[in-house]
């Protein structure tokens, strides 16, 4: 079998080190691997299977000769340095917001668009870590029934902003639990024993950056740019998994029992949902499983063909690291690489 090089950019955040642990478990063919971060992270070493790598930062030639390179280093760097390995002949599959939207660069959940990435031109964009738990149930459906209005909710995990965002939940709660002064510095109010309806900043039109990235990442993704969606994003104090809850307007008649049949044949998505005794996705169930959970799978009786569910997923795995390792074994499988 073919080896490729590749290339982790960004691999010292929780993201990258998810790339690299997610390379690993599924026995990506690689035969050279880069470890790239920015120069204050130049020369730490990490241990990859049975190899110890040194994290090297950007220079001239760095990107020679690699064939992938997984970008996970926010949307600066991707703009400055996407570029250079597309000079140098490699693809990029592209973690930040920098190409999403970008005509030129598919916006990929592969189990639910692959076919886009036919169309690549070195670069490839990664959904937001929301859209892309949620594009997977909202595929079965536009093709069986069709889709006339999309309401989301969403309820993520603190991880979904970074270490440092992870480790000010642990002390504010410490600081809570010993009645200690609590300090913000990742988010703008409190995030221990709490909620914030805010993630990333305000626009024009009153929603937030994240909440205009759903709209439109569903837009693009599902070639559907004229379906009425809108979005409130919540960010609340769990460390891994997003939670979302969905109202779905279909265009035609259903049954639950068959929509809940549905989700059970898709591909790696797990329905849990029994009412009676009390079973349905928790975020903590997302921390070892690379499937998006869904569950609370009801009729909503107050529109035609109305649907309520509510899902979970890994917002490292499938909501970023798996998501981009899935694209590259696309790319390789079709022979796009």
């Amino acid at each position: 079998m073919k080896k490729y090089n590749v290339a982790v950019v960004g691999a010292t955040g929780l993201v990258g080190r998810e790339m690299l642990k997610t390379l690993s478990q599924r026995n990506f063919p690689i035969a050279e691997l880069k470890l790239i971060a920015s120069e204050r992270s130049e020369g730490k070493k990490i241990k990859f299977e049975d190899r110890e790598l040194t994290v090297e930062s950007v220079k001239e030639g760095t990107f020679e000769g690699i064939d992938i390179a997984l970008f996970s280093a926010g949307s600066g760097v991707s703009k400055a340095v996407a570029p250079q390995v597309k000079k140098a002949g490699g693809v990029v599959i592209d973690n930040s917001n920098a190409f999403r939207m970008d005509p030129d660069s598919p916006l990929v959940v592969p189990e639910v668009n692959g076919e886009d990435l036919k169309e690549h031109q070195q670069i490839i964009a990664n959904p937001n870590c929301s859209t892309i738990q949620m594009v997977m149930l909202l595929k079965p459906l536009a093709d069986k029934y069709g889709l006339k209005r999309l309401v989301i909710n969403t309820y993520q995990a603190v991880s979904g902003a970074g270490k440092k965002a992870v480790d000010e939940l642990i002390e504010q709660t410490k600081a809570y639990l010993n009645q200690e002064e609590i300090k913000n510095e990742n988010f703008n109010h409190q995030i221990a024993f709490n909620a914030i309806p805010q993630i990333d900043i305000f626009l024009d039109n009153d929603y937030t950056k994240e909440e205009m990235k759903m709209v439109n990442e569903t837009h693009k993704i599902l070639h559907n740019p004229e379906l009425p969606v809108t979005a409130t994003c919540v960010r609340i104090p769990v460390i891994f998994g997003h939670g979302e809850s969905l109202n779905i307007e279909l265009q035609s008649s259903f049954e639950v029992e068959a929509v809940k049949e549905l989700f059970a044949q898709t591909k790696n998505v797990e329905v849990v949902d029994n009412p009676a005794q009390e079973k349905y996705p928790l975020q903590i169930d997302t921390e070892n499983n690379d499937n998006v959970l869904v569950g609370r799978i009801r009729r909503d009786n107050s529109v035609e063909n109305g649907l309520n569910l509510w899902l979970t997923a890994n917002n490292l795995r499938k909501g970023a690291a798996l998501n981009a390792v899935q694209i590259a074994e696309y790319l390789i499988e079709n022979d796009l690489v």
